[in-house]
């Protein structure tokens, strides 16, 4: 057989495997039975974009340890919205990102939507085996909206009833209540909510009193607390949104030390994923960008090391797939949040300060062998670690990743 002839079968049967996401116990997801911390976009360049230096941007997002985006036909569904889904479909399976099928006319079903429900049927019938498929995308902030429960609940049973294998994802705005946005914890498997607190004046997307960047945390709290423990949970956080486009405001993007601080410490508060809002919306970006149908500017200057430290490759991504563990480590009074993660020998602490004063922080509880702890992306700084504890430094809304081998 030549080899054009087996490169050619080899293409077919990438094409006929499906992918399949499962969620471990401890919230991780797995995609084909492979731990992963899903890293998302809403939404990712067009199809067929490329970079300004002239790469595929698809494959650039992969590069950068994307997994997946929100994949939609661009207008009102019907034959050309399908078949613009179809070429993003391809194009994702081609880079290896997986797809969020989101179709909003057929989100919301009623037992009148007869017609809906059939049209629903037979899509995911069609995508359900289609290698970039990783995730069904629920109605758009229901509570927010006032879409009835059971109506959302309808779309969940739906997709159930034909795709086990795929997950339902339902992202809530950052309104509501703990206990409104309760309601809708039966209808999706992996739950977020998105927020944007940089802006002029600060926190204009947020209804809660803190108006500064830490009111992320303040929301995965909610998560956290709405789903239970029971279901994983992903923060939706900014790279632009209308709060600094609509007419009246100010433009303004998060630094790179806010993004890299809303997105450790979306972690640090339960996160097993998170996404990045607001990269194709025109009036964000440069002409240059505008041209080509993304903000790779800030992609290059903000978003790319922040995701460089998530890297499937990096030091700190066996603390993203790991349990919790369960070392009694304690912090001296509430200065920070923190989280500890265990993978092999490998002690994983993660930790962040709010706004404040700069402190000094006392941890203890570590395992009284450990001589030392590295400081990931920070190196090459250490801490000392004597019986069990130490003592390290927090700045204003800085994060620390220190790493610790048995």
């Amino acid at each position: 057989m030549t080899t054009a002839r087996l490169m050619l079968l080899a293409v077919c049967a990438s094409h006929v495997s499906a992918a399949t996401v499962t969620i471990r116990r401890d919230g991780v997801f797995l995609h084909d039975g492979s731990p992963m911390f899903p890293i998302g976009f809403t939404t990712a360049p067009p199809p067929d974009a490329k970079t300004p230096w002239g790469t595929s941007g698809y494959a650039e997002l992969k590069s950068s340890g994307a997994a997946f985006h929100r994949c939609s036909g661009g207008q009102p569904w019907g034959a050309a919205a399908e078949q613009q889904l179809d070429r993003i479909m391809d194009a994702s399976a081609k880079a290896g990102l997986l797809c969020a099928i989101y179709i909003p006319e057929l989100l919301v079903l009623g037992p009148g939507d007869a017609d809906k429900e059939k049209e629903l049927r037979r899509v995911i019938a069609k995508y359900k085996r289609h290698p970039a498929l990783g995730y069904w995308k629920g109605a758009d902030e229901p509570e927010w909206g006032k879409v009835p429960v059971e109506k959302v609940q309808r779309f969940y049973d739906v997709v159930h009833e034909l795709d086990s294998a795929h997950p339902v994802w339902i992202t809530q705005a950052p309104r509501g209540t703990i206990e409104s946005l309760k309601h809708y914890d039966p209808a999706y498997d992996v739950g977020a909510i998105d927020i944007y607190p940089v802006s002029y004046p600060p926190g204009l997307h947020s209804h809660l009193p803190n108006k500064n960047i830490s009111v992320v945390g303040d929301y995965a709290k909610w998560m956290q607390e709405i789903t239970g423990g029971r279901k994983p949970f992903w923060m939706v956080l900014q790279i632009c949104f209308s709060g600094v486009t609509n007419p009246g405001r100010t433009l303004r993007f998060p630094t790179f030390p806010e993004l890299r601080y809303m997105s450790w410490q979306s972690i640090i508060n339960g996160a097993r994923g998170l996404l990045y809002f607001g990269g194709n919306v025109p009036a964000c970006m440069a002409d240059e960008d505008r041209a080509l149908g993304w903000n790779w500017r800030f992609y290059r200057r903000v978003l790319k090391p922040v995701l460089e430290e998530f890297s499937p490759g990096g030091p700190a991504h066996a603390a993203l797939i790991a349990p919790d563990s369960s070392l009694p480590i304690q912090a001296a009074g509430d200065a920070v949040e923190f989280r500890v993660r265990e993978s092999g020998n490998e002690i994983f602490l993660l930790a962040a300060r709010r706004e404040g004063p700069a402190v000094q922080v006392s941890f203890r509880g570590l395992p009284e062998n450990i001589p030392s702890g590295d400081l990931l992306f920070e190196e090459p700084r250490k801490v000392k670690v004597e019986a069990g504890g130490f003592t390290d430094w927090f700045g204003p809304n800085e994060v620390h990743i220190y790493r610790f081998r048995r």
